[in-house]
């Protein structure tokens, strides 16, 4: 009996979106799989972990969009990052499925032109570069300037002109989001107060309190407070990313805007 083939498209999906579900889509309808496994990464060690949704919100989105995909059957969440050692690597993971369900299953991996370049510097990069098949989708303006022996390029692959990132940030402005993550998720978000700024404020407490010293995280503070207008807040986190960084020109830009809409709004306080 031949094996299934499996593609495993590994991300944040923080939050999933059109763009994620319709790359899994096209590797469906090219018979480049027969099951496409959406591995939500729990904790990503390139990337800022105050910046992701709870693991369990993100697996709901995930769910909610395999569902709305056309092909429902065949494209499936997968919370098995979840459940093995964090910080999750990917050659963790490739090694649990393959030792576990090897001989049922053949996997393959599905990443963009910008995680093709980073592949060199990955845990066991040699292993995974040897042993799995990897599909490169294009990533707009991002160049594919490293491949393997088994790597294919999907140069016909659909690509979408926003991110996650841009999907936050529209949440974060309280931007209708629906076009480009779907009515259901867009709902979902809306429902739990995903990337509210009062949730950023949340993340950002529980950021700073781990790492008391790193002045981006004081910034990102402060500018959720600017947009809360709770201007206090926001000059004592621009201050304290001052005196850790004097050089970050960020943080002295949006104090000089704090203190001149307090003055502008407030001038009896500055003008007894």
């Amino acid at each position: 009996m031949a094996k299934q083939r499996m593609m495993l498209y590994f991300g944040s999906f923080n939050p999933i979106h059109r763009g994620h579900i319709a790359l899994a889509e096209y590797a469906i309808e090219h018979d480049l799989c027969d099951v496409v496994a959406m591995i939500i990464t729990p904790q990503n060690p390139f990337k800022q972990n105050w910046t992701l949704a709870q693991e369990m919100d993100r697996y709901s989105m995930v769910e909610i969009a395999c569902l709305e995909s056309r092909f429902p059957e065949q494209i499936q969440p997968s919370i098995i990052e979840f459940l093995l050692e964090k910080p999750s690597y990917t050659i963790n993971t490739l090694r649990h499925l393959t030792e576990n369900y090897g001989e049922q299953m053949e996997f393959k991996i599905l990443m963009g032109t910008d995680l093709i370049n980073q592949l060199p510097q990955w845990r066991e990069a040699e292993r995974i570069i040897e042993d799995y098949d990897i599909y490169v989708y294009p990533r707009p303006g991002v160049e594919m300037e490293f491949k393997t022996e088994r790597t294919t390029f999907l140069e016909n692959a659909p690509q979408h002109d926003y991110s996650s990132t841009q999907v936050r940030d529209a949440v974060e402005r309280g931007e209708d989001v629906s076009e480009m993550v779907g009515e259901k998720v867009a709902s979902y978000i809306k429902e739990k107060r995903l990337w509210s700024l009062p949730s950023k404020v949340a993340a950002l407490n529980s950021a700073i309190a781990c790492s008391e010293d790193d002045a981006e995280l004081y910034i990102e503070r402060g500018k959720c407070y600017f947009r809360l207008n709770e201007w206090g807040n926001a000059i004592n986190d621009f201050k304290r990313a001052e005196e850790l960084a004097p050089e970050k020109s960020e943080a002295k830009e949006f104090l000089k805007m704090t203190q001149e809409i307090l003055e502008f709004r407030y001038k009896d306080i500055y003008n007894p």
